[in-house]
């Protein structure tokens, strides 16, 4: 199961506990990432914090890693699961487009 989550640090929670926090991402997501857990980390430009995407066998497995980030008492999520759309059993052939 993938999902995409976003997530932003609440600047209204600004402390140095945070920003040592935040300093930590990389650390955090290095055995993630080898793991396969975590298979794409971005930066939102012109935000404060980032877009992640994990690889995880439930729901609960999510929750649990997402609870383990240093920044998850600082900052604000939103998950989005994903579907591969090239996985999708969809028949071509005599389709017609969509009409106007």
């Amino acid at each position: 199961m993938k999902f995409l989550v976003m997530w932003r640090v609440e600047l209204s929670r600004v402390s140095g506990e945070m920003m040592r926090s935040v300093l930590t991402m990389p650390d955090h997501a290095r055995p993630l990432e080898e793991s396969g857990k975590v298979i794409g980390r971005y930066h939102v430009v012109g935000g404060h914090g980032g877009a992640w995407i994990y690889d995880v066998e439930s729901n609960e497995e999510l929750e649990m890693l997402l609870a383990q980030s240093p920044v998850y008492n600082f900052s604000h999520y939103e998950v989005y699961p994903l579907a591969d759309m090239a996985a999708l059993p969809i028949e071509s052939k005599g389709a017609s487009p969509p009409s106007p």
